[in-house]
């Protein structure tokens, strides 16, 4: 083993997992849908001074059925599902569009909560997908203007020059379109919720439902 490995494993093994007062989960309690606990479970989040709860996971699966994750920003949380939005365009787009199904993972360490939820991806309308670009900042929509995102960058400087116009033309055209800017919503079919413990006691509620089913089915998990 060498120098360099061993004193990562050292500070991989030093560190430890939720070494604060972390709250008790009743799943009795529980609403009947995902969506309220959910809306709950997010607000306190927040209280607790998580950073970026908004910040989730989505997994898809590319044309070999091999899976892809990557880190992205939730929109919103509504009765038709979870919201985010990217390029119909770009890597997650394209299979997407092959394979519409995806999983979303939020972790919430200051709280040791997760949820997770996958379902069918459903692209939203196109007057959603513009009003969800024009409701951001003008560096996200900066960011939207220069697209080609997963294309390879033959330079760092190229990217600076796509950049400096982007945002030049953002500040001057804030209603700007971008053709490939799209929103997307996971349609949930299970949806589970994990509240850590110390001694590793950790409750599991999963909601289920079948396509167009109007009643959740929940279901302690083993941890």
């Amino acid at each position: 083993m060498s120098d360099t490995h061993e004193s990562f494993l050292g500070l991989l093994h030093a560190q430890r997992v939720w070494d604060v007062d972390l709250p008790v989960f009743d799943p009795a309690a529980a609403p009947d849908a995902p969506l309220p606990l959910f809306h709950a479970w997010f607000a306190e989040a927040v209280a607790a001074g998580q950073a970026e709860p908004h910040a989730m996971t989505l997994a898809t699966a590319d044309a070999e059925g091999l899976p892809d994750v990557r880190t992205l920003m939730l929109h919103d949380a509504d009765a038709r599902g979870w919201h985010f939005a990217t390029h119909s365009t770009s890597a997650k787009g394209r299979q997407l569009a092959a394979r519409p199904y995806g999983a979303l993972g939020f972790y919430w360490p200051a709280q040791g909560r997760q949820v997770r939820v996958r379902g069918p991806v459903t692209v939203c309308s196109p007057a959603e997908s513009r009003a969800d670009l024009h409701a951001r900042s003008t560096g996200a929509l900066a960011s939207a203007l220069v697209g080609r995102q997963s294309e390879v960058l033959g330079a760092v400087a190229d990217l600076d020059r796509a950049s400096d116009a982007a945002w030049d033309r953002a500040r001057v055209e804030p209603d700007a379109e971008v053709a490939s800017w799209t929103r997307y919503v996971v349609e949930p079919r299970e949806a589970e919720f994990f509240q850590g413990d110390a001694r590793r006691r950790h409750v599991r509620l999963r909601y289920r439902r079948e396509a167009d089913a109007g009643v959740w089915e929940r279901e302690l998990l083993w941890p």
